[in-house]
């Protein structure tokens, strides 16, 4: 409805009486709105909500877990059903699940409006039990022991683990196994193979210890469970040889190995003497020196032989059941003699193998061995020299002493005896008119082999010679142990036969010991055994050079031999010991119709000694030599007292043996050479004359 303004006519405003306030007048009481406060609080309800979800984010929270986890939230947080509305910022989330470990985290709240988190919960262990056939297996999981069966409910993380089982006398097993985890039981079970073959054995006789790789395992007859791999049996009974055999098992192929004959034990005979150190042959073989261990065959009887220098020889026949031991003693009676030692100065002093006997002349009674006796007085020179006194045969022995100056003209004797009873020759090639002869052969002899090539010496130093070569007893005084071996039957071992199968090194040793055991200086040089070089200023025992051999057994009466009988060939009967008829069997090769009694080599000195006193120059065993084996020069140059050089690889071996028989094989120009030693090499020995 409208409404016409000029119409309205202006009311008349009319002031109001107006009535100061008085002071002292009560203040009129104030009306509340109560109406007002309540619609402010419902304000603030409404508006505080809202600014918290517009204000929110929205967290939806995954937990990976095979059954219902619970979820728990700090701070303000609305669930709306996986999903929770929080204002950004940090918070800790919970997370619970039957069979899961709890886990608890911190999740940060961007400003994104969706956001999401997952969490995931590890299982609880499971719960393994584990058997197996047979019980007591050992079990390693991921190769850390954990236990043997039977194995129950041991807890296991969740996930994949590689288990192995194993077991003695049986094939191990490995599996991979999964765990499920969250406490729940899972149960395995094996069946182990047996890794072993079963063998029947029996044995004659019966009751034999069985052992498997050392270890007794029961006895004949038995059935026996041996491992799979290489096994070594052995069946062991008391008087009865160990038989032992290798087998390569198969486990689950048993084996029947039969009856074993078993073979009767050897005897044993511990073997003494009084004194000790005498030499012992068994059925003619020789064994060694006693005291000594020997092995003797049961059921049979044996020829025991014992000998010493100086003793009697003693004989026993030895016979011992299987596995019998033994201990025998065997006393030796000492064979002495009378030496009446006829002494000048009076007050010179005689020792006895450096024992005082007295002074001046005396007779003793001496065991029938070499002796060394030494005379010595001040002012005089001391004499010295071996003595083997002869039972039943007083000996004579004058020494007279000499002052230092006539010791001197006459201190080389024209023949000396060695500690070992050796007897060595003195030479002098100047008094024999042929000091300058010359060595090899011509061109035109029949048999001369490239290495004998003509060339001029000349010997100016007197030398020893030893007139037979080194007998087996003479060089086991220096080598207990030493055999020179047999062929096809035939002793080369027996005390007086040549000592072989040595090589070049032992013979040159062997003459350095027994300077040593003379008081001599050595001629070669050792180094740990080793012959390095020698000394040629030396007085000491050695082996003669080639050209002192070449001297002693071809020149003669201004002209040289060709064979040690002469010139004519074939040889006379028992001129040398060589390879005769009776010797094929054993050489092979023979001098047709020629006999000389040996089939091997002869006791030394068994022929006639050479036109200078010396035996076997030319035959029964090939010699060693000092020299360094080299082809001469064919340059015509005198060399005086040749040695050769310091070492080498080969030394020169001079003479024929009982091996040769060929023409070129038996002239006493014929060269050889070596280094090892053979069963028809042997060696004399030789030292310089003091000058």
């Amino acid at each position: 409805m409208s409404e016409n303004r000029d119409d309205i006519q202006p009311a008349s405003i009319t002031p109001s009486a107006f009535e100061p306030l008085d002071a002292a007048a009560p203040a009129a009481p104030v009306k509340r709105n109560t109406t007002r406060w309540v619609l402010a609080g419902a304000a603030i309800l409404f508006i505080l909500p809202m600014a918290f979800v517009l204000s929110s984010r929205s967290l939806d929270i995954t937990v990976e877990a095979e059954t219902d986890a619970e979820v728990d939230v700090s701070g303000l947080a609305i669930p709306f059903g996986d999903r929770y509305l929080l204002r950004p910022g940090q918070y800790e989330v919970s997370a619970t699940a039957p069979g899961y470990h709890p886990l608890t985290t911190e999740v940060t709240v961007g400003d994104a409006d969706n956001q999401r988190t997952t969490l995931v919960l590890a299982p609880l262990p499971g719960l393994l039990s584990i058997d197996s056939s047979p019980a007591g297996a050992e079990l390693l999981l991921d190769g850390e022991s954990i236990g043997k069966t039977p194995l129950l409910e041991l807890p296991v993380e969740a996930g994949v683990h590689q288990l192995e089982i194993t077991s003695p006398r049986y094939f191990a097993q490995s599996r991979e196994i999964e765990i499920t985890g969250r406490n729940q039981a899972q149960q395995l079970s094996f069946a182990l193979l047996p890794a072993w073959a079963s063998y029947s054995i029996d044995s004659v006789p019966q009751g034999a210890d069985i052992l498997i790789d050392g270890e007794v395992v029961g006895q004949t007859p038995a059935t026996v469970e041996l491992l799979q791999g290489e096994r070594q049996l052995q069946l062991s009974r008391a008087a009865y040889t160990t038989w032992d055999t290798a087998l390569t098992v198969t486990a689950g192929m048993d084996d029947t190995l039969g009856t074993i004959e078993l073979e009767p034990a050897a005897g044993i005979l511990s073997l003494n003497s009084d004194p000790a150190g005498a030499n012992v042959t068994m059925d003619g073989e020789f064994q060694g020196q006693t005291p000594l261990q020997l092995t003797i065959e049961p059921g049979l009887k044996h020829r025991i032989a014992l000998s010493k220098p100086g003793y009697d020889r003693r004989s026993e026949t030895i016979e011992l059941a299987a596995a019998q031991t033994e201990e025998r003693t065997v006393v030796l009676k000492a064979r002495k003699g009378d030496v009446k030692f006829r002494i000048s100065p009076a007050s010179a002093e005689l020792r006895v193998n450096g024992r005082a006997m007295g002074k001046g002349s005396r007779t003793l009674e001496l065991p029938a061995i070499a002796h060394r006796i030494e005379v010595s007085l001040p002012g005089y020179a001391s004499q010295i020299q071996t003595v083997t006194p002869r039972p039943g045969l007083l000996q004579q022995v004058s020494i007279t002493l000499q002052t230092e100056n006539e010791a001197r003209l006459a201190r080389n004797k024209p023949e000396l005896e060695t500690a070992l009873g050796q007897t060595l020759v003195l030479f002098n090639p100047q008094e024999s008119g042929m000091a300058d002869f010359s060595m090899g052969a011509s061109r035109r002899e029949a048999g001369r082999r490239a290495n004998e090539v003509m060339h001029p010496v000349s010997l100016r130093r007197m030398f020893y010679l030893q007139t037979t070569e080194v007998t087996n007893a003479q060089f086991r005084a220096y080598q207990a142990d030493h055999k020179s071996g047999q062929i096809e039957g035939n002793s080369l071992n027996r005390n007086d036969q040549p000592a072989v199968a040595l090589s070049w090194q032992q013979a040159a040793s062997f003459c350095n010991w027994l300077s040593k055991r003379e008081g001599l200086p050595a001629f070669y040089r050792e180094n740990q055994g080793v012959i390095t070089g020698f000394n040629p200023s030396s007085t000491g025992y050695r082996l003669p050079t080639e050209a002192e051999w070449a001297w002693a057994a071809r020149t003669f009466n201004g002209s040289l031999l060709k064979f040690p009988w002469g010139s004519a060939f074939p040889p006379p009967a028992t001129a040398e010991n060589y390879a005769d008829n009776t010797s094929a069997y054993v050489t092979g090769r023979i001098l047709n119709g020629y006999k000389d009694g040996h089939v091997v080599s002869a006791p030394v000195g068994s022929y006639q000694p050479n036109h200078r006193g010396l035996y076997d120059m030319g035959g029964n065993v090939a010699e060693w030599v000092h020299d360094v084996y080299t082809i001469p020069s064919a340059d015509g140059t005198t060399v005086t007292d040749p040695l050769g050089a310091q070492t080498g690889d080969n030394y020169v071996i001079r003479g024929a043996s009982w091996s040769h028989s060929r023409i070129g094989e038996l002239r006493l120009s014929y060269r050889d050479y070596g280094a090892g030693g053979r069963d028809d090499v042997g060696f004399r020995v030789a030292r310089y004359a003091d000058e």
